[in-house]
């Protein structure tokens, strides 16, 4: 459905022991890409959860390490929103070096009523832009 890129430089301190990327940083990652994609389409996290009670998280994630990034590498972090359905999205995410693939995960968010948090619809007015950005 829609595509968004988000660059990203690794830092020492995104970096293990081995001089590599440490496993859940890519995680974060992932998280920034996500973020910087609903501010790409007007949507800041802070004023939909103020606002809007509506507040949106991962309920669940598939992962898969294929190469290791380095300190100081340029990265790609590629988010495809593949599917919306009621109350949750599917993401695929790729973290890329130059056109080497990294990283690949498979992510669900779900949206919550950021007072209870239950699962509640995605509201209309996000799906509008999310559906004008495909």
């Amino acid at each position: 459905m829609q595509s968004f890129d988000w660059p990203v430089r690794v830092y020492y301190e995104d970096t293990d022991s081995g001089g590599v990327v440490y496993h859940a940083n890519y995680l974060k990652f992932m998280e920034r890409a996500r973020t910087e994609w609903l501010r790409q389409l007007g949507f800041e996290q802070n004023v939909l959860k103020d606002e809007y009670n509506c507040l949106f998280a991962v309920h669940s994630m598939q992962i898969n390490f294929r190469r290791p990034a380095r300190f100081n590498d340029a990265l790609l972090i590629r988010s495809e929103m593949t599917q919306t359905s009621g109350a949750s999205m599917q993401f695929e995410q790729s973290v890329l070096r130059d056109d080497e693939l990294l990283c690949s995960a498979s992510v669900r968010v779900a949206c919550l009523d950021a007072k209870r948090f239950k699962p509640c619809p995605i509201p209309f007015f996000i799906l509008t832009e999310m559906q004008c950005e495909c």
